[in-house]
């Protein structure tokens, strides 16, 4: 035993050694006696440039309830003696709080979340010195979560923007807001990732961050290392209501461009280039001869659009909007979708291997005509293609191509988005005229990309 308890020390003793040793290099050098404090690493000049710009927002306001069912309601008489409203719908009064970021100091602009003001009819803004300032809403848009308010004090300290697009994963960053009502609350991480998408249904090209982010923390500032807004803290990715390092920010380029449309005209005036897309997966990728599956599919152009106009056509894909970089479906629908009616914009995009170039002007959106993204049906086992399933085909009969007789409704055929009286003329980027030829693109093909004549318009559609 005496030897045993012997080697177990002597065991232990270098690894305690070695830890301390690794301990004492990651610690900053402590200062020596006399050295000014200030040379110790701290965050603390850039949250007191900051703090002072990001305000409290408490809201008040009513929203409409439809209580529980019960068959009393149905009875007129007790209806009236119990003063229910028709429809059993009731009023109930409401208190939230969120944070902002004065932006414009001369003018009393404030960014927030528009789910932070939502259904308010009563906002006050509370500055880091406590004063309590009436805000009135400029605008709100619900699709990019920001809206703007407007307050009136003299001596506002405004946050100057950063350029979001510049940032990169591992940047530092410094979250400050007031999150379950704690004032002016600091917390610091890094960024962890960028344009995350999927996580709301609007206009999503969020930046994620595991600085500490938790409620009552939306709106408020997400802040690099200069001091500038990079970002506004929007939502957590959480089961149980609280921080588990996941947290998203509304860029700040984004938040800028959505500002400035709803200060002009106190609503974001979405644009339309006019195409529908679809998701470029590798299989599709492949079937087109494209390297990878950066860019969106055009599967439709609506006639008369923007996109017909500057002669785009389904089966090309977009690649780039006004030189920036267009990786998804996502990114063309927030670059489109945050431009102004009338901006003129360069469009890069890819047609049989070939990459280039045309200019269209963006116009206002229709009530029914916005772009829409296409999800494949599901897969099945046909004669022709797994695809085709549910499509009953044949030869056309006065023209060359593939003519589509009838679709059985749920089948992957209808799924993937034929419609009866759909004629295919192209199959991977191969001519059909018949369907022989239909049968010899899609032999071993895991997916099948068709070309379709749908009265005056040419459609893609992808099968898998």
């Amino acid at each position: 035993m005496p030897n045993a308890a012997r080697i177990r020390g002597m065991s232990i003793r270098p690894a305690v050694l070695a830890l301390a040793f690794v301990f004492s290099l990651a610690q900053p050098a402590l200062p020596a006696a006399g050295q000014a404090a200030s040379a110790l690493p701290t965050l603390a000049p850039i949250v007191k440039r900051a703090s002072p710009a990001v305000v409290n927002i408490a809201t008040r306001g009513t929203i409409k309830q439809r209580g529980p069912q019960n068959p009393l309601l149905d009875d007129p008489f007790f209806r009236r003696f119990f003063d229910v409203p028709p429809g059993g719908t009731r009023e109930r009064q409401f208190q939230s709080a969120g944070s902002g970021v004065i932006v414009d100091a001369k003018n009393g602009y404030v960014l927030t979340n528009a789910h932070v003001i939502e259904n308010a009819s009563e906002i006050t803004v509370t500055l880091e010195d406590g004063t309590d300032l009436k805000a009135e809403v400029v605008g709100s848009d619900a699709p990019s979560d920001v809206a703007v308010l407007k307050v009136k004090h003299d001596g506002l300290v405004q946050l100057p923007f950063g350029d979001s697009s510049r940032l990169e994963v591992g940047d530092y960053v410094v979250a400050i807001g007031n999150p379950f009502g704690l004032q002016h609350t600091v917390t610091q991480g890094i960024v962890s990732g960028l344009s995350r998408s999927g996580i709301t249904d609007g206009y999503e090209d969020f930046i994620q961050t595991d600085a500490s982010i938790n409620p009552g923390n939306s709106g408020g500032a997400l802040v690099n290392l200069r001091g500038e807004l990079v970002g506004i803290n929007t939502a957590i990715l959480s089961r149980s209501g609280g921080n588990i390092g996941i947290g998203f920010a509304i860029p700040a380029n984004m938040a800028k461009n959505v500002m400035e449309q709803l200060v002009r005209y106190g609503a974001v005036k979405r644009g339309l280039l006019g195409v529908s897309v679809y998701t470029l997966t590798p299989d599709i990728a492949q079937s087109l001869g494209l390297k990878d599956t950066n860019g969106a599919l055009v599967s439709e152009v609506v006639q008369g659009s923007p996109a017909d106009k500057a002669g785009l056509r389904a089966g090309d894909v977009i690649t780039s909007i006004n030189n920036q970089h267009v990786k998804s479906n996502t990114d063309l629908q927030n670059s489109i979708g945050l431009l102004r009616v009338g901006d003129r914009v360069d469009v890069g995009y890819i047609r049989d291997g070939k990459a280039r170039r045309t200019a269209a002007t963006i116009a206002d959106t229709p009530t029914d005509g916005a772009a829409r993204t296409t999800d494949e049906g599901e897969e099945a086992t046909p004669d022709i293609h797994r695809g085709l399933v549910g499509a009953q085909v044949a030869d056309a009969p006065n023209a060359g191509g593939v003519l589509v007789r009838a679709i059985e409704a749920g089948s992957p055929a209808a799924q993937a988005g034929l419609r009866s009286n759909d004629l295919i003329v192209n199959a991977n980027r191969t001519q059909v005229g018949n369907l022989r030829n239909l049968r010899d693109a899609a032999r071993g093909a895991p997916s099948l990309v068709l070309t379709v004549r749908r009265g005056n318009t040419a459609l893609l559609i992808p099968l898998r």
